[in-house]
C-alpha cells in the first residue's frame, strides 16, 4: 500500500477560525484528496494548538477556566471539517493526554542527546507570535508582524534548546534536499537565516508565572514552551513513540505552513527531530497571507473574514475555488466580495451552465443515452499531476478550465441543439464528446469541488441526467 501523510499547522485557540486558515486546510485538503484519488492511503491532520501565554491570558479575560475555553474554540475549528467539506482523518488537540506525554517523552529524548539546558534568559519577546526577537528583527522597535503589541523583557531562568548545535545538519539537509522547503525562495530565505548562526532558544516558562502548559518531566517548577510542546504534534497524532503507531509506516510527511511558521517548521522543528533522533520531513509547503480588499486583517479595523459567513453566502464549493484560484499558492493574496461574486459568476456561467446545456439536450434529443467516445487524457493528466505536486492550485484549476472552455467553444461552433435537425448521427457524436470532456472536468474537479465534482459523475452515468444548476444565479 503506497502511503502519503501531511498536515497542517495547529491554530492557537484564542480567536475562532479566519480566512487565513480556511486557505491553508483547504490548500492541504486538496492534496490528501489528490493522493487518495492516486490510491494512496492517506492520512490528513489538524487540530489546536491550545497551551500558551495567548490562550491563558485570553481565557483570564473571559472570566473561563483554560479547559473549559480551549474546549469551546477547538469545536469552532473542527467544525471547519463540514463546513469546507474536508476529508482529514486526525485531528489532535495539544491538551490530549497522549500528546501530553509523548511531548514529554520527546523532551526527555532530546535531554539525553545532550540538547537541553538551564540557563538565564534576557530577551524581547512577542506575544503575538510566542517568539523571542532579535533587535535585527524588530521593525521601529515593534515586531513586524504584530506591530501593535508592545514587545516584553524577559528575564528570568529556562530552559534551553541547543539550537546552535544544528546549522551545519540543517544547512546540510537544505543542501541534499533542493525541494525541501517550497517555494524555492523560502528556502533560500531559511537557508540564509540559518547561515547567519543560530541561538538556542528558550523552551520552557516558569509554571507560577505561566501554568498553562505541558510540565516539565522531572521539574515541576516549568512547563513546556509552546512551540516546544505544539510541534510534538506532527508525531504524537501518528501514535508516536508507540510501536506499531502508523508513525512507524506514514512518517516522514509533508507540512503546509503559513510564511509566519518558516523558521519553526523548516529549522527549528528539523534540529528538534534531529536531537530526538526521527528523520526529518518529508517536505514544507509555506503559503502567503490572505489581505482583505488590499488591508491586513486586523480585528480593529473590523475586516477580519470569517470563512462560515462566507460558506453561508456562496457555499462551500464556490469558497474553496476562490481560494484555490484566485488566491497565489505562494504568495500573498486577496480576499474581496467584488472578485467573490465574479468568481462565482464563472462557476455558474462557465461550468454550471456547460453541465446544464449539455445535460438537457442529451435528454431532449437522445433521452440522455449518448455513445461512449474515447479522449486520451493522458498528456492532461500529467500536467495536473504535475502542478499538484508542485502546489499550484491556480494552474491545476486552469487545466481542468481549459477543458470547460474548449467544450463551451465546441457547443457554440457545432451547434448540436441545430445539427440535430440536419444529421441526428453528428449532433449525437457531438454532444457524446461533450459529455466525455464534463465527465474529465468532474473527475478533476475532485480534489478542488469534491461535492460539484461528485454531482457531476453523477449525472454523466450511463444514462445522462438533468438536475438543478450546480450554482444558482444570484439576485
Amino acid at each position: 500500500m503506497k502511503r502519503f501523510y501531511l498536515t497542517t499547522t495547529l491554530p492557537y485557540v484564542n480567536a475562532k477560525p479566519h480566512i487565513g486558515f480556511a486557505l491553508e486546510i483547504v490548500q492541504a485538503d486538496a492534496i490528501a484528496r489528490f493522493y487518495k484519488k492516486q490510491g494512496f492511503e492517506v492520512i490528513f491532520n489538524t487540530g489546536t494548538d491550545e497551551h500558551g501565554q495567548k490562550i491563558y491570558e485570553k481565557a483570564l479575560q473571559e472570566g473561563k477556566d483554560t479547559q473549559a475555553y480551549v474546549d469551546e474554540y477547538a469545536v469552532q475549528f473542527d467544525a471547519l471539517k463540514q463546513g469546507l467539506n474536508l476529508s482529514y482523518t486526525h485531528f489532535i488537540r495539544t491538551t490530549n493526554p497522549h500528546h501530553v506525554s509523548a511531548a514529554q517523552e520527546f523532551w526527555n529524548r532530546c535531554k539525553e542527546n545532550g540538547d537541553i539546558y538551564k540557563d538565564r534568559y534576557q530577551v524581547s519577546y512577542c506575544v503575538g507570535c510566542e517568539l523571542e526577537k532579535s533587535d535585527s528583527e524588530l521593525v521601529n522597535g515593534k515586531c513586524p508582524v504584530h506591530p501593535n503589541l508592545e514587545l516584553e523583557a524577559r528575564d528570568e531562568e529556562n530552559y534551553f534548546f541547543r539550537f546552535s548545535r544544528y546549522q551545519q545538519p540543517l544547512l546540510d539537509l537544505y543542501k541534499e534536499r533542493p525541494d525541501f522547503v517550497v517555494p524555492e525562495f523560502r528556502l533560500t530565505e531559511i537557508r540564509n537565516f540559518v547561515e547567519a548562526g543560530l541561538n538556542d532558544f528558550s523552551i520552557s516558562r516558569i509554571k507560577d508565572k505561566m501554568p498553562w502548559g505541558v510540565p516539565v518531566p522531572g521539574d515541576e517548577d516549568h512547563v513546556m514552551y509552546v512551540w516546544f510542546d505544539a510541534l510534538v504534534n506532527y508525531i504524537s497524532t501518528l501514535g508516536w513513540p508507540n510501536q506499531g503507531s502508523d508513525f512507524e509506516t506514514f512518517w516522514p510527511g509533508l507540512q503546509v505552513a503559513g510564511k509566519d511558521n518558516l523558521r519553526q517548521q523548516s529549522a527549528m522543528w528539523q534540529a528538534m527531530l534531529m536531537s530526538a533522533k526521527i528523520q526529518p520531513s518529508k517536505q514544507v509547503f509555506i503559503h502567503g497571507f490572505i489581505t482583505s480588499d488590499g488591508q491586513k486583517m486586523s480585528k480593529s479595523l473590523g475586516n477580519v473574514v470569517d470563512p462560515f459567513e462566507e460558506i453561508k453566502e456562496y457555499g462551500t464549493d464556490a469558497v474553496r475555488y476562490y481560494l484555490l484560484r484566485e488566491i497565489p499558492s505562494c504568495d500573498d493574496g486577496d480576499f474581496s466580495r467584488t472578485r467573490m461574486e465574479e468568481r462565482f459568476a464563472e462557476l455558474a456561467n462557465q461550468l454550471g451552465n456547460l453541465v446544464s446545456r449539455v445535460a438537457a439536450m442529451s435528454q431532449k434529443y437522445f433521452a440522455g443515452s449518448l455513445d461512449a467516445v474515447q479522449i486520451d487524457w493522458t498528456n492532461r493528466d500529467a500536467q495536473l499531476e504535475e502542478a499538484m505536486k508542485a502546489f499550484d492550485f491556480k494552474k491545476y484549476v486552469d487545466l481542468v478550465f481549459e477543458v470547460v472552455s474548449s467544450a463551451n467553444e465546441l457547443v457554440d461552433k457545432k451547434a448540436p441543439f441545430k445539427l440535430v435537425k440536419e444529421d441526428e448521427a453528428a449532433a449525437k457524436l457531438v454532444l457524446s464528446e461533450l459529455a466525455e470532456m464534463i465527465r474529465f472536468v468532474g473527475r478533476g474537479l475532485a480534489p478542488i469541488l469534491p461535492q460539484t465534482s461528485e454531482e457531476i459523475l453523477r449525472r454523466y452515468g450511463t444514462v445522462i441526467e438533468m438536475g438543478e444548476p450546480l450554482f444558482p444565479r444570484r439576485d
